[in-house]
């Protein structure tokens, strides 16, 4: 199994969402990160989000971010 830019890009994306609360969400602006806006698009496809440019977490996004919460913590020097 290997993470491809896509996939890191995605859980890079997912690792600013707030996690204090499921009524915090984010907003990417026009002239955000390329690759941000493409991973913001593949997770609202993938039903993770609600907006195409960030908005809130879906239940599956917010049961993905204690999972990337998990994996950051435990791989981060």
């Amino acid at each position: 199994m290997q993470f491809n830019q896509a996939m890191i890009d995605e859980f890079t994306l997912l690792a600013k969402f707030p996690r204090e609360s499921k009524m915090q969400g984010i907003k990417l602006h026009s002239n955000a990160d390329n690759s941000m806006q493409s991973a913001a698009q593949r997770l609202f496809d993938k039903g993770i989000i609600d907006s195409p440019d960030g908005g809130y977490l879906t239940e599956l996004g917010l049961d993905l971010i204690e999972h990337v919460t998990i994996l950051h913590s435990a791989l981060r020097e």
